[in-house]
């Protein structure tokens, strides 16, 4: 196989990419942006919306370069709960939608604690297992009807193939549903009686099954072609450098979300109250996990997308202690309690030193992050963040540590998806950040620390 078709869904794009096994590259694109539907129930994503721009962008791309298998790649945080029929018994619920939220105090009496499953507990329907109480609960008629329940990117793999299915790294992203120590369901989910309703589980690299005869009319693709089962994004971004590099290192996948995982990574006590968790990765393995809402926090923060910075600006922010102390957003990452702070006069910062604040602060986020899952050796940065210099040279300089260049692409999780088909062909595109790191990028990085956790 060389050419593999890789449905991504994040959370605020969605795409359709073709990636050349041989190469390990991405060779063409559609694009869409993935918008949350305000109408109905609660607010939901557009699955019908999203599966025509799959079905319309893996019929044009297939007559660029033919396709010989496909493999997905979603989000986490959302289940897909599905009546009989295996259409959707409830919508596809927003995981940044409060209502989960209206029963928490019950939900927190059942959940199992931190120590079975390494999930945190976080807000709205970031936890799965709240969301699916909540729709329990609150939709009791609806929920009666729920005959199975698929993570999210088996459910694209169910409208290829017909197959019904969960997925380990899905399952093990703080979900509340898992143990991965034991690699079985979390006591909640016997104890809910929800067991039957999942799925059977299997790995993200197995063939799911041969393209079902609509979704190949729907495409123009060959009937039977090969889908492969799927993976979270996160684990996604890191499956690459899993099967090519010796540990210790950590991955930052930067997105919408910022997820950093550590491999070898040195024991320490995770503190689930700082957003750090335990992920599974796509061999099955436990892994010590951080995140915060980076790519959120830096849409919010830089209007103006165009904005580029100068060595001199940002040595000048550097060398002034110009900061931007944590949370944006507030309520999650290593300081979830702690309120935004700026330590200058952010009205009277010009567009390229606001952009250099910001980046320093993403970076110090990033390091405490880091620091906090024990993790240890090369820090790889993949996705948006990876192209701005800023970033990198004040992450450098906070971890004392290497810090490699890797894919660069929206999210750099389509080449680690594309790898379930054969990882003995995976690469790391890696290339280490060699720009300077002035003694006062270091100093800037300790008064930062010092600072943030006064807060």
């Amino acid at each position: 196989m060389k050419t593999i078709a890789v449905i991504d869904i994040g959370k605020t794009n969605a795409k359709v990419a073709l990636v050349d096994l041989d190469r390990f590259e991405e060779t063409a694109v559609r694009k869409t942006a993935n918008g949350v539907v305000s109408e109905g129930l609660y607010p939901h994503f557009d699955v019908e919306r999203l599966w025509r721009f799959i079905t319309e962008s893996l019929a044009a791309l297939n007559a660029e370069a033919t396709i010989d298998a496909i493999s997905v790649t979603t989000h986490g945080a959302t289940a897909v709960l599905l009546d009989r029929n295996g259409d959707l018994a409830l919508p596809l619920l927003d995981y940044e939608f409060s209502g989960p939220d209206t029963v928490a105090g019950d939900y927190d009496k059942v959940r199992p604690p931190f120590a079975e499953t390494g999930a945190a507990r976080l807000p709205g329907g970031l936890n799965i297992g709240a969301q699916i109480y909540w729709q329990e609960q609150t939709f009791p008629v609806q929920f009666a009807k729920v005959a199975s329940i698929l993570t999210y990117a088996q459910y694209w793999s169910y409208r290829l193939t017909g197959v019904l299915s969960t997925e380990l790294t899905s399952l093990g992203c703080h979900t509340d549903l898992w143990n991965p120590y034991s690699a079985d369901f979390s006591t909640m989910v016997d104890a809910r009686g929800w067991r039957p309703l999942f799925a059977p589980v299997r790995r993200a690299s197995d063939v799911l099954g041969g393209l079902a005869p609509q979704a190949a009319k729907d495409t123009g693709l060959p009937s039977g072609l090969p889908v492969y089962c799927g993976i979270h994004d996160s684990n996604s971004s890191l499956l690459p450098h899993v099967l090519t590099r010796a540990s210790p290192f950590s991955v930052v996948s930067t997105g919408t979300w910022v997820v950093m995982m550590a491999m070898g990574a040195r024991k320490v006590a995770l503190d689930e109250a700082r957003d750090t968790l335990i992920n599974v990765n796509a061999l099955g393995d436990p892994v010590p996990s951080a995140r915060f809402m980076g790519g959120r926090a830096f849409s919010t923060l830089i209007p103006d997308p165009a904005a580029t910075v100068s060595r001199d600006v940002e040595a000048k922010v550097a060398a002034v202690g110009w900061m931007l102390l944590p949370s944006v957003p507030e309520g999650s990452g290593p300081f979830p309690r702690a309120k935004p702070r700026w330590t200058c006069n952010e009205a009277s910062l010009t567009a390229a030193e606001r952009l250099a604040v910001v980046s320093f602060h993403l970076a110090m986020m990033t390091a405490s992050s880091l620091d906090l899952i024990g993790a240890e050796g090369e820090v790889v940065v993949e996705g948006p963040f990876a192209v701005n210099p800023s970033y990198l040279r004040m992450l450098k300089a906070a971890t004392g540590r290497p810090v490699l260049i890797g894919s660069q692409s929206a999210t750099g999780t389509s080449l680690g998806a594309a790898c379930l088909v054969d990882g003995s062909r995976a690469q790391a595109h890696t290339v280490e950040f060699q720009g300077p790191v002035p003694g006062a990028y270091a100093a800037y990085a300790a008064s930062w620390t010092r600072l943030a956790q006064t807060l």
